[in-house]
């Protein structure tokens, strides 16, 4: 089993519609035309609609890009609401700041998935550097569905992007029965792989090839099949 090599192949998953996917499809655009509207690319569309924002590498141009798809579809405050299963507001002043305080959690939200594992990196002093391992941000990792669950594997990847890791590839392994989820890391790569593992409580196991010491891959698998 070559999992490193596995994840080049990047395969297309179809899972249930997200709301951002839904009103676009109500307003009867496909990405390409949603995507020039908003002046972005088909594939941020597709990082947008999963909510995969860690694609985008920073929280300021996943927050920008997020406000100009929301605002190319023409989404109104009612309609975001509604989306979100949230209950309507009368529009009074007090609503008004509600939702503007809602706005702004939503943004410290976005920034915490990209800076909160620095900051916390750096208030400790720097432990990694301490144990002569390269922050995690440095690192790459390729998530793949080796249990037959797209939707735990983009969780799975979500989690592993909040720790600040580069998600390169989140996609389908070679194949499905793979019997418990595992990090798997290159030759000269077992101390940041076993260090990701402990993280997420999971094994780690060795690659039998690769040339990048700081790419690792993850076979994700449901607890309850694994």
């Amino acid at each position: 089993m070559n999992a490193l090599a596995e994840a080049e192949a990047v395969e297309q998953q179809h899972a249930e519609p997200s709301p951002l996917a839904r009103a676009r499809v109500q307003r009867r655009l496909t990405a390409e035309e949603a995507a020039r509207r908003a002046g972005l690319t088909p594939e941020e569309v597709a990082w947008i609609e999963d909510g995969r924002l860690y694609r985008f590498g920073s929280s300021e141009k996943a927050t920008l890009a997020l406000l100009l798809y929301a605002t190319a579809l023409d989404i109104s405050r009612r309609e975001a609401r509604r989306l979100a299963g949230l209950p309507l507001l009368k529009p009074t002043s007090k609503n008004r700041l509600l939702v503007l305080a809602g706005i702004a959690a939503v943004a410290l939200a976005v920034t915490g998935v990209f800076e909160l594992p620095r900051v916390i990196d750096r208030a400790s002093g720097g432990a990694t550097s301490a144990q002569g391992l390269p922050p995690t941000w440095k690192i790459s990792v390729d998530v793949l569905n080796g249990g037959g669950d797209i939707a735990h594997t983009r969780r799975l990847a979500d989690r592993i992007g909040s720790m600040a890791y580069q998600i390169k590839h989140v996609s389908r392994a070679d194949r499905f029965d793979y019997p418990k989820t595992a990090v798997y890391f290159p030759p000269g790569g077992e101390e940041i792989g076993q260090r990701l593992a402990a993280q997420l409580g999971v094994e780690a196991r060795p690659l039998p090839s690769g040339k990048n010491p700081r790419r690792l891959v993850v076979i994700a698998v449901p607890r309850a099949l694994g």
